[in-house]
């Protein structure tokens, strides 16, 4: 590596990914707080576990309507002023949640947090490819997601305790769960619009050199036709990127099915709030190491392929062995891996997309991918209290979760034998 590449990757990764990460990190204990909240609503708004899932997993239909859309915007007017709109409205919406009266504001708050949502993690990996050449983008969004591992382990940290806090101020432990998450979003949201440029041509913390040889290789990368009008819908109706949405659907349903259960799998270990929350720091904290070490590791080998395909089995056999293994100990551990497994392997999946897409049809593509993939959520979050309602089992529905893994790992590599060679 010479120095001008040394010295320009090094800027852009200290300059965009701390920034980037904060943001998925807010973005996501948004999200997922529901998780915490959940163990005081329910009785509060007078829900079944089934209702209460149906309702938080709302939160993607909104997501997979508006997905695809919001990134076109983005591609249009550009990351500062996009995600100046996206953090904002998230926030405003995480807030509301906490004065939520009854059941049908609940679901009508949910889907508007997924619209308000849409098109941000989608959106930054577009953004990535407008920054980093392809050999590096497996490592930055591999350092972008650690912030969803950062995310759990400070929502699990806080959720617990902010449940506890019950009777401050005359408002309840889980309209606390939502104020103290939404508001740091709405602080946020006018230091994004000051903060990211537009281009790395517009980057004042780069040197004329430093752009020139970003600009030449991220040319010579360049994949696909020339921009149309017609390039982002034939992007979504390519073949190809209609089988890595349906291959990337294992993914966030095993992880959102996961993150959104555990606490509740945990505190039928008998242990309070603020334990639970606690306890939920150890599997994140996993997450975090795996995610930095297994992209590191996928960059040095010249077939990285199986860092995607092989976590997402592993975690697989897993998540079946927590289910038949007895005792919370073992429970929890064999959860706790698993946890690290699922998303250890999806920053190296990321690299697939960039292969056949590049401009607005890689920003449609991410979208396309990332919206149909995410509907996934929706099914584990309504799916799991379902199976665990029928079963009486808060362990059984990681048999689902384990199966439709296992079925993307076997994809993944199905599928990157028809994308062209990596550059």
């Amino acid at each position: 590596m010479d120095r001008v590449e040394q010295v320009t990757i090094r800027r852009v990764m200290g300059r965009l990914m701390p920034f980037l990460g904060l943001l998925y990190l807010v973005a996501y204990i948004d999200r997922q707080n529901v998780s915490y909240a959940k163990l005081q609503m329910v009785d509060a708004l007078g829900m079944s576990e089934a209702a209460f899932g149906l309702g938080a997993s709302l939160f993607f239909v909104g997501y997979f309507l508006f997905e695809v859309p919001s990134n076109l915007f983005l591609h249009r007017v550009g990351a500062h002023i996009w995600f100046t709109r996206i953090i904002a409205s998230w926030g405003l919406v995480t807030v509301a949640l906490a004065f939520t009266p009854n059941a049908t504001v609940f679901y009508i708050l949910r889907f508007l947090l997924g619209v308000a949502e849409a098109g941000f993690f989608p959106g930054v990996l577009y953004l990535l490819t407008l920054w980093f050449p392809a050999r590096y983008r497996a490592r930055a969004v591999g350092l972008f997601m650690l912030a969803s591992a950062v995310a759990n382990a400070v929502g699990a940290g806080i959720g617990g305790w902010l449940l506890d806090q019950g009777g401050t101020f005359g408002l309840a432990g889980w309209q606390w769960v939502f104020l103290a998450t939404g508001v740091p979003a709405i602080l946020l949201a006018p230091i994004v619009f000051f903060f990211l440029p537009r281009s790395p041509a517009s980057a004042r913390w780069l040197d004329p050199e430093h752009k020139a040889w970003l600009a030449a290789e991220l040319a010579e990368g360049a994949q696909g036709e020339p921009e149309s009008p017609g390039a982002a819908l034939r992007a979504i109706l390519d073949r190809r990127v209609v089988l890595l949405c349906l291959v990337y659907i294992g993914f966030p349903l095993a992880a959102y099915g996961l993150s959104y259960w555990l606490p509740t799998i945990v505190r039928s270990f008998g242990v309070s709030n603020s334990v639970n929350g606690l306890l939920n720091i150890i599997p994140w904290t996993l997450v975090a190491i795996a995610l930095w070490a297994v992209p590191r590791h996928a960059a040095r080998v010249r077939n990285p392929i199986w860092h995607a395909a092989g976590p997402a089995l592993i975690g697989a056999g897993l998540l079946a062995l927590s289910v038949w293994v007895e005792g919370p100990v073992l429970r929890f551990t064999f959860l706790s891996l698993a946890a690290a497994a699922i998303f250890s392997g999806q920053p190296v999946f990321w690299t697939l997309p960039p292969r056949l897409l590049s401009g607005a049809r890689a920003a449609a593509g991410f979208a396309a991918i990332n919206s149909v993939g995410n509907l996934g959520g929706f099914f584990a979050q309504a799916a799991v209290p379902a199976i665990r309602d029928h079963t009486q089992s808060d362990t059984a529905p990681m048999l689902l979760l384990a199966v439709c893994l296992a079925a993307a790992g076997l994809g993944v590599v199905l599928v990157e034998r028809t994308l062209p060679k990596a550059a």
